[in-house]
């Protein structure tokens, strides 16, 4: 595990801008594709928006890249809180990705039906493969240490053999359909992008308290074979101990 610290959100996002574009050319190095998870909510938006910039566009041949989704809101794709649209408004539709790249869940479908469907997608696209493996997954941190949607107290997080889940939240009374820490932990490369004050409490409970996933979702990720990195800013980092 590697822990890269900004001292703001700028040099942050230029980071991983540039670790992405080296996790692309490596795979496509290798493999002739790069296959990529992208994370939703609002915190992955400016990193989307600055790959598709001058600056990193033609680094970059994005006829080889795939894209995924660790977790979808259970919405249509039309609706302001799909992640799928998220990333097609930041940065998909100007670089001119094809539809046949882009892997979105359906969620005209039940929420079970969605994530088997999302299962076999994967492993559809990876069918080469003994298992799924992605190049690159990107993960966010909630203030309540769930990442994807491995929410707290769910029991998505028991989970130890299906790829993709249904999970509902009884708080919001909706449904979420996520990527397991199984398919996660199987990943190449997984990443964590999280800053900001807000995030130090659950960054703490991560790194340092007992191990209690039912309590800390987040604490699933482990990849078996892979590097676990996370870009955070001084302020996600600051109720560490300094040791």
């Amino acid at each position: 595990m590697k822990l890269n610290v900004f001292a703001n959100t700028d040099e942050l996002y230029k980071a991983f801008a540039n670790y992405f574009v080296k996790c692309a050319q490596q795979a496509i190095a290798a493999n002739n594709k790069f296959s990529v998870a992208l994370s939703g909510g609002s915190s992955p938006k400016k990193l989307y928006q600055l790959l598709a910039s001058d600056e990193y566009k033609n680094q970059i041949d994005w006829t080889k890249v795939f894209f995924f989704f660790g977790d979808e809101r259970y919405v249509e794709h039309s609706h302001p809180d799909s992640n799928y649209l998220m990333a097609k408004n930041a940065f998909l539709d100007a670089l001119n990705i094809k539809e046949n790249q882009v892997f979105k869940v359906d969620t005209s479908l039940d929420p079970e039906s969605a994530a088997l469907d999302y299962e076999r997608c994967i492993c559809q696209f990876f069918t080469k493969d003994k298992e799924p493996y992605f190049d690159l997954i990107i993960l966010g941190l909630g203030d309540d240490a769930h990442t994807a949607s491995l929410f707290p107290g769910t029991e998505i997080v028991w989970i130890d053999e299906e790829l993709v889940k249904e999970v509902y939240l009884k708080d919001k009374q909706v449904y979420r359909i996520s990527m397991t820490a199984p398919l996660i932990n199987q990943a190449k490369n997984v990443a964590f992008l999280a800053f900001g004050a807000n995030k130090a409490d659950a960054i703490k409970a991560i790194f340092e308290a007992e191990k209690d996933i039912s309590k800390y979702p987040a604490q699933l990720i482990a990849p078996k074979n892979g590097e676990l990195q996370w870009f955070v800013d001084e302020a996600a980092i600051a109720k560490l101990s300094k040791s």
